[in-house]
This record gives structure tokens, C-alpha cells and sequence, in this order.
């Protein structure tokens, strides 16, 4: 690659950015730093009628949290901005009037209601409107008008569009590095509006010339351009410069039927499809994140690169630099990729379990601080050692080992009956007996002596060990209870016990 690569992330602030963008600014990222580059962020505002609030910040601390930040864009100004396309619409108007003077694009006047009666008389006739070379001359346009009728008209301030010139009969050449060759017939196209009389340029016009300007050599965004990508290469011919290296991505498809994955598809499922948790400004109505339900970054970047894309080898974990050095855009699959919502909780527990135990502990010291549990960390810590293994998020530490921190409100019912006999609260009672005379609280001392002493009465090992476990955990589930005694220590013990007997004796 002889130029720089130099790629860029272009969405458009009109809410909160969806997983299938972030996936393409992901794609963007490996790239560029597989081959040393550079990723941009474009902000593309110029609908300035669907700007939402909030939204381009939500984007910046969305890639962020990602761990995909981008090297050049708002905040972080380079030498090709401003990166706000809001910024820059004077820029635009020069072009088009480029194009209209080397003969690529011309003023029309068309109202609307005119263009209207148009597709309607199409319609009727079982036909399709396409404004282009078969009907442009019969227009109102300065293709059918003379020249001075066109400058009075534009000296009177008419409104106006600025429209492309598709070729007549012309087959166009289109390479993608993902979908190989291909070839459209200009014929079939039409003559797409570039500029708008009130100054605002449409979104072909301004990202080729961004595109450009920005000296981007490979544009890699969803499948839903490639329907654009005839217009972005004549466009670039009729400019006169080097068009940049295509790559359009496959969609992210929903679980259950066909489509494409959207908000409703995470609603009925009950998972995100944004990253962080979202509220719409307008309605207050809030939308999950993955952020928020406990993910980590790293689980929803690996999942995401595997949404359409495979290294070809057995491997399915990845971090972002492994990532960086294993993406090609050649492996890029062309069909689209099915969302699985049970593989994304699959790369988070691997994750998870790969995750520092003192980092974990922090985390979850958090969440206990926010149920007003004042812990030490290290204890925190070794709890987070004991019943990590059966957890996916941090919250699952609180369900797996909340007995850890608080004493059973409650007894499962359907194990009391089976578990608390007539001489239970008996047994019970010969057990604190015993527990209070030991000096040593350690897991396997206490484990030496019970076991012992049950073998001395002869009675079952279940006889014990289940109301004990009801009576320290609340339910027959959790860890080894020698280790849970051991963590709570003497007194908290022989309590739970004490209140197990008041409870259910």
C-alpha cells in the first residue's frame, strides 16, 4: 500500500449507535491498525431535522468503552477538519458547482408536487419514475432550459437542486474487496441529488468529498451502501480523482427469522443491541447497554468481530491487539451474520473467568456498596475466589455468594421439609455445642472435627451437613460449608445456626 491508510467511522448523531456500527467501527479500527494507519471519526450531521441530542457523545464514550478510540475526529482535531460534516457545509457548494461546469451535474427546478403527478402517471401506467437520461431533456432543468433563462431564474433565487448526470449507456466497473467485481449498467440509474438550494449538500455529495479531503484510501461500511457505490465511483471520475478501496460489510441478522437485528429483536429477546445504556432525550424512555448489564468490552468486541468474520483457524478468543493482528478484510464474509445472543453471555464467561480475581473483587465491591454492605476488600476478594467459577457478570457473585455477606432471611421450603426432621433441631444444637469449644475456625480443622463427631454418633452425614447448610446458606446450594464457616467466622456461625433452630424447630 503505497498512501497512508487512512479509514473512517461516519455516522450520523440521530440516536444511540447501534452494534452493527459499532461492528463496522471496529472493522475500521483493525484495519487501520493492522497496517498502521490511521481511524477517523466523522461526524455526518447535515440532517440536521434527525439530530438527537446527546448522540455524538454517546458514539465517542461508545467506541471508548470499546476499546476502539479513534486517532482523529471531535476533540481530537487533526489537519484534515473540522469533523462535524455541520462544520464544514461550506466546503460543499464549490463542488457541486464544479460539477456543474465540467458538464457532471445541472440546476433543477422541479417542485415537488410536479415530480409527484410524475411517479403517479408512471404508477397508473404499471411503470417506475427515474428521473435520468430518457426524461432530464423534458424536465425542468438547465439540461432543457437556455442559459440566461437558468441565470435569471438562479438571480432570482428559484429554489433549486443540484443533480448528478448519470450516464446514458455506460457499464460501470465496480471492484469491492469483499464481493470482488462487479458491473452495473448506468442505464438503470438515476440522477441523484447532490445539493439542496438551501446549502446543504446531500449525503453522496458530502462524503465523497470528505472522503477526498480527508485522503481516505479504503471506505469499509455496511452492506446497506452498496447500492450508492455506482454513484461514489462516477463521482470520483467526474472529479477527476483516485477513488478509494470499497469494502462493504454483510448485516448482522436477527436470531429468530430473517432481517436485520434491531432494537424490537433485543426487546422480545431480552438482550442490548446498543453498547451503553441509552435515554432517548425526547421520550425518556431508556434502552439497554451492555455496558450496563454487567458485559465487558472485551467479550462484546471479540463476539462482534466474529459477527461476519472468522481468522481461519479453530480459535475464538481474542483480544483487541491479537484481534489487530489477525484481521484481513479478505476473510470478511459476503453472506449475513446471525445474531446469537447466548454466544455473547458464552464469550463473556470465558472473560469472566480470565479476569483478574483483585479486579473482579473491586467490581463487586462496588455493587455490594450500592446494597449499603460495608465490606474489606480482601475478604471480598477471597469470597470472589470461591464462587467465581459458577459466575458469568458480577452481579451473578452477589446471587452465588450473598450467605457470604448476609445471614438467610428465609428457607427454601421445599429442602426444610426434606432436610429439618423431629431431632434436627437437636442434632443442631449438639453441633453449636460443639463448634463453640473450637479454637482453630479453619475450614479444614472444623471439617477434621465434625466429621469425626458424626462418625462418633453414627448418624447420617446428610442428618448434619443439610440442615447445616440450610441454616448457614438458606438453600441447599452454594460453596464447601467448611470454607463458608471458616469466611464468616465463629460468632456469625453459631448465630445462623442459633436462628435456624428458633426458625424452623
Amino acid at each position: 500500500m503505497s498512501a497512508k491508510v487512512r479509514v473512517r467511522f461516519a455516522p450520523s448523531p440521530t440516536g444511540p449507535l447501534h452494534i452493527g456500527g459499532v461492528r463496522t467501527a471496529l472493522y475500521n479500527y483493525l484495519f487501520a491498525k493492522k497496517n498502521d494507519g490511521v481511524f477517523v471519526l466523522r461526524i455526518e450531521d447535515t440532517d440536521q431535522n434527525r439530530f438527537v441530542e446527546g448522540a455524538e457523545q454517546y458514539i465517542i464514550d461508545a467506541l471508548n468503552w470499546c476499546n476502539i478510540p479513534f486517532d482523529e475526529g471531535p476533540g481530537k482535531e487533526g489537519d484534515f477538519g473540522p469533523y462535524r460534516q455541520s462544520e464544514r457545509k461550506d466546503i460543499y457548494r464549490d463542488y457541486a458547482k464544479k460539477l456543474v461546469d465540467n458538464g457532471h451535474a445541472y440546476y433543477a427546478f422541479d417542485k415537488a408536487e410536479t415530480l409527484d403527478n410524475h411517479r403517479k402517471e408512471h404508477e397508473a401506467k404499471g411503470k417506475t419514475f427515474i428521473y435520468n437520461w430518457h426524461n432530464r431533456q423534458k424536465l425542468d432543468n438547465s439540461l432543457s432550459l437556455s442559459e440566461e433563462e437558468v441565470k435569471l431564474r438562479l438571480a432570482e433565487g428559484e429554489d433549486y437542486v443540484i443533480r448528478f448526470k448519470s450516464p446514458e449507456s455506460d457499464i460501470l466497473h465496480l471492484q469491492d474487496e469483499i464481493r470482488g467485481d462487479m458491473e452495473i449498467n448506468t442505464e438503470i440509474l438515476d440522477d441523484k441529488v447532490l445539493f439542496k438550494s438551501d446549502g446543504m449538500p446531500t449525503y453522496h455529495l458530502a462524503n465523497i468529498v470528505d472522503d477526498h479531503l480527508m485522503k481516505i484510501t479504503h471506505v469499509i461500511r455496511g452492506e446497506e451502501w452498496l447500492p450508492s457505490l455506482a454513484l461514489h465511483v462516477m463521482l470520483y471520475r467526474a472529479f477527476g480523482w483516485e477513488a478509494p478501496k470499497f469494502a462493504h460489510l454483510p448485516l448482522i441478522l436477527k436470531p429468530q427469522g430473517k432481517g436485520k437485528l434491531s432494537k424490537r429483536d433485543g426487546d422480545k429477546l431480552g438482550f442490548p443491541v446498543f453498547p451503553l445504556e441509552w435515554k432517548d432525550p425526547k421520550t425518556g424512555e431508556i434502552s439497554a447497554g451492555y455496558r450496563e448489564d454487567g458485559y465487558f468490552p472485551e467479550a462484546v468486541t471479540n463476539m462482534l468481530a466474529f459477527l461476519g468474520w472468522n481468522p481461519g483457524t479453530e480459535e475464538e478468543f481474542f483480544d483487541i491487539n491479537e484481534l489487530t493482528r489477525a484481521f484481513e478484510l479478505g476473510r470478511v464474509h459476503k453472506g449475513g451474520a446471525k445474531f446469537d445472543p447466548e454466544k455473547t453471555k458464552w464469550f463473556q464467561q470465558h472473560y469472566f473467568q480470565e479476569a483478574d480475581d483483585n479486579f473482579l473483587a473491586q467490581e463487586f465491591h462496588k455493587l455490594l456498596k450500592e446494597k449499603e454492605i460495608d465490606a474489606d476488600l480482601d475478604y471480598v476478594q477471597k469470597v470472589v475466589e470461591i464462587v467465581k467459577e459458577r459466575a458469568t457478570f458480577v452481579k451473578d457473585l452477589w446471587e452465588q455468594g450473598d450467605y457470604f455477606f448476609i445471614s438467610p432471611t428465609s428457607y427454601d421450603p421445599k429442602n426444610t421439609k426434606k432436610a429439618w426432621k423431629n431431632d434436627t433441631s437437636e442434632i443442631m444444637q449438639e453441633l453449636s455445642e460443639l463448634l463453640k469449644k473450637q479454637d482453630d475456625f479453619s475450614a479444614s480443622n472444623l471439617q477434621e472435627n465434625v466429621k469425626a463427631w458424626i462418625g462418633a454418633k453414627e448418624i447420617g452425614f446428610g442428618k448434619v451437613m443439610q440442615p447445616l447448610r440450610l441454616a448457614l446458606v438458606g438453600a441447599m446450594q452454594g460453596a464447601d460449608l467448611f470454607v463458608i464457616a471458616e469466611s464468616i467466622g465463629k460468632e456469625e456461625t453459631l448465630k445462623r445456626i442459633e436462628k435456624a433452630i428458633s426458625t424452623l424447630g
